[in-house]
């Protein structure tokens, strides 16, 4: 009996551009040879640890346009688009004064300084954007550093971990 063709599987989320629209797209045209690269969208332990890295390093070090940045770094770096694009969202607009104010003090206590007084919107100086602006930026240079790396090592052991155990369960008791 002759076997069935394969049929290709229904897209789980139809309103996510697929590869042909991606490659049809006139703004995407230039990049299309490297955006397609099947290593950017496939779940492999090595691309989602990098996609990790590269989405919480970019998270943290620009506030704006970080899906971007951190897609032309997956291109460039070979990491997993879906998983960076998906990790710069640690900070978002609920969340950014939460990682500023921990940026500060953070900043604040490796460099020894305290805080300065606050002040009112009305009397805002450039000494005042100075004395919070290089803790905060030391600070999410930190984080961004930090949760990089310690983002690729935590999605490497834990893939190891998963493969340690689905092979634990394969085995056949008794040998």
């Amino acid at each position: 009996m002759p076997s069935k063709p394969v049929q290709p599987a229904k897209p789980e989320r139809p309103w996510l551009p697929n590869r042909e629209q991606l490659s049809q797209h006139p703004w995407l045209k230039p990049w299309v040879p490297h955006l397609l690269d099947g290593q950017l969208w496939r779940l492999q332990h090595e691309t989602v640890a990098r996609g990790v890295a590269v989405g919480l390093l970019w998270a943290f070090l620009i506030p704006v346009a970080q899906i971007l940045a951190a897609v032309v770094h997956c291109v460039w770096w070979r990491a997993h688009i879906p998983t960076a694009a998906a990790m710069t969202m640690v900070t978002n607009p609920f969340t950014i004064g939460f990682w500023l104010w921990l940026a500060y003090q953070t900043g604040a206590t490796v460099l020894g300084v305290s805080a300065p007084a606050p002040a009112s919107l009305d009397n805002l100086s450039f000494e005042w954007l100075l004395s919070y602006g290089g803790p905060m930026i030391l600070g999410m240079g930190l984080f961004a550093l930090g949760s990089a790396v310690l983002g690729y090592v935590l999605v490497k052991a834990g893939w190891m971990l998963r493969v340690v155990l689905m092979r634990r369960m394969r085995r056949v008791p008794g040998n």
